[in-house]
């Protein structure tokens, strides 16, 4: 049985849904786990930590490449 790893840390629920979109449309196997837990009220789930991202240890690569790609400043936009 294949185990999952923690692939990255994810910094908002925006980034967590983009990353996870563009995994699902690569048919990329992946779970995001919130950091948020209700006994704390989200005292875990900081601005710069929503979640982690996992998926089995073969698919680390890839994913990191294209997390990194969607992170680049030339992707990013100021217009909602």
């Amino acid at each position: 049985m294949k185990m999952t790893v923690k692939i990255l840390v994810v910094r908002s629920e925006v980034e967590a849904q983009l990353i996870s979109g563009l995994l699902e449309q690569r048919n990329i196997p992946h779970m995001l786990k919130s950091f948020h837990d209700a006994a704390y009220d989200g005292v875990w789930q900081t601005d710069t930590s929503w979640g982690a991202l996992y998926s089995y240890e073969e698919y680390k690569d890839e994913i990191t490449r294209i997390y990194n790609e969607m992170s680049l400043p030339e992707n990013l936009s100021d217009e909602v």
